[in-house]
């Protein structure tokens, strides 16, 4: 179970937080005070820091700060509010891996908490080269060859084709490719997940119509098999 730490001191949103990650399966730390959090964001078994900007005794972007220059890389999501855009640019400058303006819903939130840990988890999986089949794929050049032809495949293909490749044997969402694909600033459907899947295979599969790299399953998502 992954374990969260959330450093805030409005206690209806600490509250929030806390029963929303719980029903999410999440570990979940608190601390109100600033100084206090810091310390406990020091300790080794904390997977993610949810960290407010105006704390008491030790502000979120003195504790960030402080973190990174202590080594710890532990995943920081920050919580500010809209009038303090020169604080949020800063506090994704000092080491914040993303952050969220109050008011929030939830539901962004969480989806940016799961993005942030399966973005960690993927640090050692970073591919730059990967054949499967008769695919052959350079993702830092933007190239694929299928048979040793050049195909054609747009950014977000790619993009696609990574994240199945990062996840090999796992069934992968739809609403994860839409979290990680398309990000949380645009409003695609899942139904654009199925035509750009769609597009894909027809790109790569010998026959698009029974592949056997890109599997459905059904009402669970896809599974990439090399």
């Amino acid at each position: 179970m992954k374990r969260i730490l959330i450093i805030e001191d409005d206690p209806a949103v600490l509250k929030g937080l806390k029963d929303s990650l719980q029903e999410e399966h999440f570990e979940v730390l608190t601390e109100e005070d600033g100084e206090l959090g810091y310390r406990e964001a020091k300790k080794e078994n904390i997977d993610l820091i949810i960290l407010d900007l105006m704390l008491p005794s030790k502000n979120g972007i003195d504790i960030c700060k402080d973190l990174r220059k202590g080594g710890v890389n532990t995943p920081i999501l920050m919580l500010t509010v809209k009038k303090e855009e020169v604080d949020k640019v800063l506090g994704l400058e000092i080491g914040a891996d993303d952050y969220v303006t109050k008011p929030f819903s939830i539901r962004e939130l969480i989806a940016r908490v799961k993005a942030l840990l399966r973005r960690k988890g993927d640090l050692k999986k970073e591919i730059e080269e990967y054949s499967f089949g008769n695919i052959s794929v350079d993702f830092k050049k933007q190239e694929a060859f299928k048979k040793k032809e050049l195909i054609e495949l747009s950014a977000t293909e790619f993009k696609i084709l990574k994240h199945f490749i990062q996840r090999e044997g796992e069934i992968v969402t739809r609403d994860q490719l839409l979290d990680d694909v398309w990000g949380y600033d645009n409003f695609p459907t899942t139904r654009t997940v199925d035509n750009h899947i769609l597009a894909l295979r027809k790109k790569i599969e010998d026959d698009p119509s029974h592949p056997i790299h890109i599997l459905t399953f059904h009402k669970a998502g896809y599974k990439f098999v090399r």
